[in-house]
């Protein structure tokens, strides 16, 4: 299958990689307690995604055969993109830009939707998964993203006032876990 495979198809299966290093890059670049807040927070919503991937133990579609046998309910891609594309669009609705981004970063959502939307119709096309696996993971994607943005737009247990002196050590730690989970 994968030499067959459309350039954008190739693209999209590569997802993991380009969105760590894209992550990875705004955390450095921005340094900032609210980016590694919504970095830790995409890192959970993936591992939860993983932890109910094992419990549920749904395996991918067949065409996969010949690899090892993994679990594919629900789609840790499509719940971990899911979270950046909802966690991204409320926060360029809900808070202002941070100062380092430059004023056009508001208007992320038109590039973020669309690319989650096509990483999730690539995980089907490339036979990693089924669209109920998809459905559910971008479903988990969305509660995530809604329950982490609310804690810290509510400054829950005054998470943004812990964290905002210890931007630099945060950003290192969600860096690090950045690369640990990937």
């Amino acid at each position: 299958m994968g030499a067959a495979l459309p350039l954008w198809l190739k693209f999209l299966d590569e997802t993991s990689k380009v969105v760590t290093v894209l992550t990875a890059a705004a955390l450095l670049y921005t340094r900032s307690a609210g980016v590694a807040f919504f970095v830790t927070g995409a890192l959970l919503c993936s591992k939860l995604a993983k932890v109910i991937k094992k419990a549920i133990r749904q395996e991918r579609p067949s065409q996969l055969s010949g690899r090892k046998v993994s679990y594919g309910m629900p789609s840790s891609h499509a719940s971990t993109c899911t979270f950046f594309a909802v966690y991204i669009t409320f926060a360029c609705l809900e808070l202002p830009i941070h100062p380092t981004f430059p004023h056009f970063a508001v208007f992320a959502p038109v590039v973020v939707l669309p690319w989650t939307c096509m990483i999730a119709i690539s995980r089907v096309r490339l036979g990693h998964h089924t669209w109920p696996q998809i459905v559910a993971g971008t479903l988990l994607g969305i509660c995530c993203a809604g329950f982490w943005f609310k804690l810290w737009v509510d400054d829950v247990g005054g998470i943004m006032t812990f964290l905002s002196p210890l931007n630099d050590e945060f950003t290192v730690v969600s860096l690090i876990s950045l690369y640990w989970v990937n």
